[in-house]
């Protein structure tokens, strides 16, 4: 038996999905959360019927006990997500993220069956990501400051001696520095699964999602991601606005793929203890994306259609993007789908979901807690 936490959201019920294909028995714990679900909190339609499904939270421990019931792996999905919503909610983020980790560590020493953790955390663990100095090599800069912002100043300096640097991919072997607290909350999972693994004997790996896109992603969520947000504004017949000047890079992944390193991580008895980036291993900087999305909905790339505003929020990054040769070396991962196809496939799902333009809201919220600027 296999335990998802998580099951019914994006990530998960792929996951799910692939784990039924197996021949694996799964068992799922999930709140539907209504932020993901919607305020009625129904399971999707695409939901399997021969999965068991536990409705409850993860920060109950006598819920956990009954969940981990005869498990043997787990899948630890569960996770409050959205860096700039976790800045004006750290309660709640901190509530589910950590809490909720350390009480599953709780319950899973109490049945004392489980034999495999495997642990979703976020390349958010990073902060700024890698960069290289021609006087000092490889660099990690601090959160760029507001001073700095406030002038249209986006590229960190070299944190040695204040030289202009270039991104480079980032591994895992690069010291986290979060800048939200949502990355703290999921540096925290993973140190206290390790921790916590090592003590009682029970392996587990971390696995480090990039930008992670597809279908079920949650369109009517603002913080699921850019290319909901992105989508519910071109189907709005709203211009699609990009902070800073758009030259932020980023590395999309598939959720095609991301289940695919899941099921690698938890057949490979080599990985135990490991951390892997999961990422496309390719930069894309946010007006690429936009663009490409423009031209796959054959909408044009005027300012009406594309704003680059020049806006900017605290604790957000320039640019961080995936070294994912550990994974492919160790676990033979490797990415199926490139940006364009991945997008297309996107597209086909999303042509027949409903949503709701939320962004303007998120935006507000933003604003309201001192955390988005005009530039």
């Amino acid at each position: 038996m296999y335990l998802v936490t998580g099951g019914a959201g994006f990530i998960g019920s792929h996951l799910v999905n692939s784990l039924l294909g197996q021949g694996y028995r799964v068992r799922v714990l999930d709140n539907l959360h209504p932020q993901i679900h919607g305020p009625d909190r129904q399971l999707p339609d695409c939901f399997p019927d021969e999965v068991e499904f536990v409705l409850g939270d993860v920060r109950d421990e006598q819920v956990l006990k009954y969940a981990l019931k005869d498990v043997a792996k787990v899948f630890h999905l569960v996770a409050e997500t959205g860096v700039g919503q976790s800045m004006y909610e750290a309660g709640s983020y901190a509530r589910t993220n950590v809490v909720g980790t350390a009480t599953l560590w709780d319950a899973i020493h109490s049945v004392g069956a489980v034999e495999k953790v495997i642990l979703a955390s976020s390349r958010a663990v990073y902060g700024e990501g890698t960069y290289s100095c021609p006087n000092c090599g490889r660099v990690r800069p601090e959160s760029r400051s507001q001073a700095r912002l406030a002038k249209g100043q986006w590229d960190p300096l070299c944190p040695v001696c204040g030289h202009a640097i270039q991104s480079v991919a980032t591994s895992e072997q690069d010291t986290p520095h979060p800048t939200s607290v949502y990355g703290i909350t999921k540096l925290s999972q993973e140190q206290l699964s390790l921790t916590l693994g090592r003590s009682y004997g029970i392996p587990v790996v971390v696995l480090r999602f990039f930008n992670v896109y597809g279908s079920r992603q949650a369109l009517s969520n603002p913080y699921t991601g850019i290319l909901a947000t992105f989508l519910a504004r071109i189907r709005s017949e709203n211009p699609l606005h990009i902070y800073e000047d758009g030259q932020q890079l980023r590395d999309f992944v598939h959720v095609t793929d991301v289940v695919q390193a899941c099921n690698l991580a938890a057949a490979n008895d080599e990985a135990q203890f490991q951390v892997f980036n999961v990422g496309n291993g390719q930069p894309t900087s946010i007006a690429q994306l936009a663009r490409s999305l423009l031209r796959l909905c054959n909408e044009d790339e005027t300012e009406r259609k594309l704003e680059v505003t020049r806006h900017y929020r605290v604790g957000d990054i320039r640019d961080c993007y995936a070294d994912i040769s550990k994974i492919k070396s160790m676990l033979g991962y490797e990415p199926s789908l490139s940006l364009s196809e991945g997008l297309r496939k996107f597209l086909s799902w999303a042509a027949s979901q409903s949503l709701v333009d939320r962004t303007e809201e998120a935006a507000a919220e933003l604003t309201s807690a001192g955390l988005l600027h005009r530039g």
